[in-house]
């Protein structure tokens, strides 16, 4: 097992141009283990994945990883160290065959098969004439091959069947890596399971808790 990590904002903000989108949050998610960030479009959350990734820079406040601070570290550096970003789209290679980008990931493309055995058709396809669920798959599957400390995915299931969401669920809860999902509502799949839960409202947070905890407050 890898040794524990976490990642966290700590008071961070995030401008675009005039518009502030994040408004000092502060949220921690431990390693190993799954944290969900909950939030309707323009809540803030893909804008705090990107900000734990590098994507986009924090106006003010900070980004720590395994309690160091890595603000100002790039992208393709934290990449580097362990970090892969699954983003919500452009997550594969379009014009390459779907065995071509998981060769990128990893030699062998068995675990991926393993973890998703549809793909096994799909090998000498191009990738960008697949559906969007299918591309969801190849992107997950280059994640579960690149072996990543920290896992960071906007929205996993997107276009997914439900067993094939529900698999998808249990292969990033399974992950030997600290894993940070930003999705719309909690996702069934997860709403029994010991989750760390952070819900952003207009670039606050506005809930952070167990799952279990979401549930009841509003039932």
């Amino acid at each position: 097992m890898t040794p524990k990590t976490a990642v966290s904002l700590r008071h961070a903000r995030v401008r675009y141009g005039p518009l502030e989108v994040l408004h000092g949050i502060t949220l921690s998610a431990p390693g190993p283990g799954l944290t969900v960030l909950l939030g309707r479009n323009g809540s803030g959350r893909t804008t705090a994945l990107r900000a734990l990734a590098g994507t986009v820079p924090l106006t003010d406040g900070c980004v720590v990883w395994d309690g160091t601070d890595v603000t100002r570290v790039p992208a393709y550096e934290r990449a580097r160290r362990g970090l892969c970003l699954v983003p919500e789209r452009r997550a594969v290679f379009g014009s390459l065959t779907v065995r071509e980008n998981l060769e990128l990931a990893a030699p062998a493309p068995d675990p991926a098969l393993d973890a998703y055995p549809q793909l096994a058709a799909l090998l000498p396809r191009r990738a960008g004439t697949l559906s969007g669920g299918e591309q969801r798959m190849l992107a997950l599957s280059r994640a579960l091959l690149a072996r990543a400390r920290v896992v960071l995915v906007d929205e996993p299931a997107q276009g997914m069947s439900p067993t094939v969401a529900v698999r998808t669920y249990e292969l990033l809860a399974g992950l030997d890596a600290c894993v940070v999902v930003a999705e719309q509502r909690l996702p069934p799949a997860l709403q029994d399971r010991t989750t760390i839960v952070y819900e952003l409202r207009r670039g606050e947070v506005v809930f952070s808790g167990e799952a279990a905890e979401l549930r009841t407050g509003r039932a």
